[in-house]
């Protein structure tokens, strides 16, 4: 294993208060990965900022995570469509934005 920084589940839970079953829920939609050493669960500390966006959509929006499958999904839609734009005008000499 690279040098990752692993966050136990169960802290990172109790930390922001929220379920394990959510979590988990994530993982299983493929949103996450949870990462299993012996009997215990682990976020790698790469995915926090993102697991945290999902935790506020979710609590504070009460968004599903099916929902959230589907905000991510286009999110990274856009940012490609963006990035191509970018390199569409770059070819044609304009920088404006």
């Amino acid at each position: 294993m690279k040098n990752e920084k692993l966050i136990p589940v169960d802290q990172f839970c109790s930390y922001y208060e929220i379920e394990f079953s959510f979590i988990n829920s994530l993982e299983e939609h493929g949103l996450i990965e949870i990462i299993r050493l012996e009997q215990t669960h682990y976020l790698d500390e790469a995915q926090i900022g993102t697991i945290e966006k999902m935790i506020r959509m979710h609590y504070d929006l009460d968004i599903n995570p099916e929902g959230i499958d589907v905000i991510f999904q286009l999110l990274a839609r856009i940012d490609n469509l963006q990035a191509e734009l970018r390199t569409l005008k770059n070819q044609l000499g304009r920088t404006d934005q």
